[in-house]
């Protein structure tokens, strides 16, 4: 039986990872800022990603470490560097200390430009910090990832109830179901790669929902609406500076809870956030289950029963 060490399981990406660990036999230890309840298959370290006596706790004996916890949006960018580039390499030290070797690290396709955000740049900055270890190491650049329990597209399904959904500048991006990536993550840290799909150590992977070249905007929010039960007729591309000054607004009304910061604005007028077809898993290894269509009805579905739409 595999022992896995997760970070972020308490979040939406890393209790799915979670969740499918569990599912495919594995015992966790997990990584939690705060007490949790008692779960089978599951023991629980108290502390963060600078906590160097919780690491140390959180990768002995483990057989793969999948690094999921991290910092998406802050309203001050400095704080990326010390929870994604610091918090990584504290996480690289624990496990050389231990000598536990496999490593899954969770990236952003935001790291592929890491000039449009400081989010980005740390991600690409802890990118280099996995590359250059001594570990056997993967990593992983999602693209939009969604599912039940996210909240950052839960605007969008919100919008879309009344027929409308802002975009940014027009573009495409790719999405996948977070249950899909949970699943990717948890194979790669079994070491399950067959010999058919070729080694997965030392390679960066930017996995997808199958759709080839990703999906417009536009049609991303036509889906998001269809998914809602409702047709979208007003989806406007709105320019960067509106969008800016839509996040100083959402600054100015939620404070540190604003999900519009002007650094994610960055990222989001960028035209392409489209997972390449030279970096996706091979096929003997991974493949997306959970078609877009499919993933945003049953996420929309989810909201609607929990009572968050």
């Amino acid at each position: 039986m595999t022992t896995l060490a997760i970070t972020g399981a308490t979040g939406f990406v890393g209790s799915a990872v979670l969740d499918e660990a569990l599912r495919q036999g594995h015992t966790v230890r997990a990584l939690a800022r705060r007490e949790q309840a008692p779960r089978a298959g599951v023991e629980w370290v108290r502390g963060d990603l600078s906590d160097g006596r919780a690491l140390a706790a959180l990768v002995a004996g483990a057989d793969a470490v999948i690094h999921v916890a991290g910092l998406t949006n802050t309203p001050d960018p400095r704080e990326f560097e010390a929870a994604n580039v610091t918090g990584t390499a504290n996480v690289l030290a624990a496990m050389d200390a231990a000598g536990v070797r496999r490593l899954v690290f969770v990236s952003s396709l935001s790291a592929r430009k890491p000039e449009l955000s400081a989010y980005g740049a740390s991600k690409a900055r802890a990118e280099a910090l996995v590359e250059a270890s001594r570990l056997d190491w993967t990593s992983v650049r999602p693209p939009a990832v969604y599912g039940p329990r996210d909240i950052d597209m839960l605007d969008l399904f919100r919008a879309a109830r009344w027929g409308v959904v802002p975009l940014p500048p027009g573009g495409a991006t790719s999405i996948i179901h977070a249950d899909d990536l949970a699943r990717l993550l948890v194979t790669l840290a079994g070491s399950s790669c067959s010999e058919a799909a070729g080694p997965a150590s030392k390679k960066v992977y930017e996995p997808d929902d199958g759709r080839e070249g990703g999906w417009s905007h536009k049609e991303l929010a036509a889906a998001i609406g269809r998914a809602m039960g409702r047709r979208v007729v007003f989806a406007p591309h709105l320019p960067k500076p509106v969008l800016d000054a839509a996040a100083a607004a959402d600054r100015r009304m939620r404070g540190p809870k604003a999900k519009l910061t002007p650094d994610r604005v960055g990222y989001m007028a960028h035209p392409n956030w489209v997972a390449r077809f030279d970096r996706k898993p091979p096929p003997g290894l991974w493949q997306p289950q959970i078609a877009g269509e499919e993933g945003l009805k049953s996420t929309a579905d989810w909201y609607r029963r929990e009572g968050w739409v």
